[in-house]
């Protein structure tokens, strides 16, 4: 089977959840015996030196970038008013990018053309001129449903119109792709129940991010710095934005209060500088995590306080592997089979939210506990080259007919 995963952002170094999803299941197409090829808009926003590709995955991948800016500006946004398109899938769309797609369809014939996230559709159009390839969403969210969630807080009123109005046209476009589909891979099994409830008739299966969990086993001698609690994610993602903001407004003090010597630790790229201004007790900011194995192995206890967001965190799935004691939303854990209380912590009041960091920082066995119930439950659910095989098993029975 030979598979074209395009994508709209450079995977590797695989170092958000977005680029781990992409390259892991590259990887697991690899060691899965498919002849895959990889065609990626490597952006100005999250650019990825082509040099720093390994060269193996490169070679086996038939992995190409092109360069492109896709970040979004105000006169961007104000011409956009003035078409029918959403601005949040328009600015994918570059005539040098179609060109390498024609000339790799050209070139290859592909069973599989896999669309690594929503934004890709823009160019079915093209896969269909140059191929009759299955033409597949890897959903890695519902797009329009992240906005919906956001819209509820959304405080300017002059934002909220706007974004309105976005959301909107999004919706509509990803409901119209729908159509052009042969079949869609979700990563959570309620984005399955999504689609399924809006009317997409044809074959859908649930492909979780794997992980390869041996690279999470290996001890270290870092030495974990006590009483500390973390949230570690991309912070240029609206819902991560928002999720710190929840915490600190809701839960900090109350946490300080109790366990007076507790740090919290606020970590990831494109930190903004409301954040990075924070001027509260016992808080540091790191807009640089240069080793995260390092960096999980140091700190206690994971915080996912996400409202809104769509999808999976592939950060939970590499803190459970890493065997971290995680504090979570029911949104932010949305998509893993969890038990709440033997390999993570649900909770979705600030009340509730504080009782269970106050007590894992209090309770070491407490913590021990989720530790090992996480881990555990990292290595039976989430090995890459299983998880990948499923897809491929699904491919075979379902679209190589």
């Amino acid at each position: 089977m030979r598979i074209l995963q395009i994508c709209n952002k450079a995977p590797y170094p695989p170092n958000d959840g977005s680029s781990i999803a992409i390259y892991n299941m590259g990887v697991g197409f690899i060691t899965n015996g498919i002849e895959l090829h990889v065609l990626s808009i490597n952006t100005k926003k999250h650019f990825k030196s082509d040099n720093e590709v390994p060269a193996d995955y490169k070679t086996k991948a038939h992995y190409r970038s092109v360069y492109e800016n896709t970040d979004t500006n105000a006169f961007g946004a104000i011409l956009n008013l003035f078409s029918s398109q959403s601005y949040f899938v328009s600015r994918f769309y570059f005539k040098n990018f179609e060109k390498a797609l024609i000339a790799k369809l050209k070139a290859n014939t592909f069973d599989i053309v896999q669309l690594d996230g929503l934004f890709m559709a823009t160019y079915i159009p093209i896969i269909k001129k140059y191929s009759k390839a299955k033409i597949v969403l890897r959903s890695h969210n519902i797009e329009y449903l992240i906005w919906e969630r956001h819209l509820k807080s959304e405080g300017s009123a002059f934002k909220k119109w706007y974004l309105t109005l976005q959301t909107k046209r999004l919706k509509n476009f990803e409901l119209k792709v729908l159509n052009d589909l042969d079949a869609i891979v979700t990563i959570t099994d309620f984005d399955k129940s999504v689609f399924e409830k809006i009317g997409f008739k044809k074959p859908i299966y649930t492909c979780i991010t794997g992980i390869d969990i041996k690279n999470y086993k290996h001890k270290t001698s870092d030495i974990k710095k006590p009483k500390t609690i973390f949230h570690f994610a991309s912070m240029d993602w609206m819902p991560n934005q928002e999720a710190v903001e929840w915490f600190l407004n809701n839960c900090w003090r109350g946490i300080l209060k109790e366990v007076p010597d507790a740090k919290f630790v606020i970590a990831g790229r494109n930190m903004p500088q409301h954040i990075l201004k924070v001027n509260e007790p016992n808080i540091l900011v790191v807009e640089k995590v240069i080793d995260s194995k390092k960096f999980y192995n140091e700190h206690e206890i994971m915080l996912v306080p996400l409202a809104s967001g769509s999808g999976l965190r592939i950060k939970i799935i590499e803190g459970m592997a890493y065997g971290k004691a995680i504090v979570s939303t029911s949104v932010g854990a949305e998509g893993i089979n969890y038990t709440n209380g033997k390999n993570i912590i649900i909770a979705d009041l600030p009340k509730d939210f504080i009782k269970g960091v106050v007590d894992l920082l209090k309770d070491d066995d407490k913590r021990f506990e989720i530790e090992k119930g996480a881990q555990s439950f990292a290595e039976t659910e989430f090995d890459n080259t299983k998880v990948v095989a499923g897809l491929v098993n699904f491919y075979k029975e379902k679209l190589n007919g």
